[in-house]
């Protein structure tokens, strides 16, 4: 195995974890795999450990990536609803691998 740094462009798991960053950006994605679609308040109450502005600063990324897909309706008061886009549904095993991982070894933490 060669030694040395690591290549985003080359090494998959760095380019993954570039694309989704951080904590909130994966429990908004699995939000929304279980949940289907998700008004923004729907995902704030979910997550109230999350500011304001990191979730919107999140779904932005997200949508950015295409990986989530914002719906925008054009009524008072406004309707903002979230769901994942095909390219967000591969992500789908990836999450649950994560998930079991997390609820066979979370109890022993």
């Amino acid at each position: 195995m060669k030694s040395g740094p690591i290549d985003p462009l080359v090494c998959p798991i760095s380019y993954t974890v570039s694309i989704v960053r951080g904590k909130w950006q994966w429990v908004i994605l699995w939000l929304l795999y279980t949940e289907k679609v998700q008004r923004y308040g729907e995902l704030k109450k979910r997550l109230p450990t999350i500011s304001h502005k990191m979730l919107s600063q999140q779904l932005s990324s997200l949508e950015q990536e295409e990986l989530i897909h914002r719906e925008e309706y054009p009524q008072i008061p406004p309707k903002v609803e979230y769901s994942l886009t095909e390219k967000g549904k591969t992500m789908i095993p990836v999450l649950e691998i994560m998930a079991e991982w997390g609820r066979r070894y979370s109890s022993q933490a």
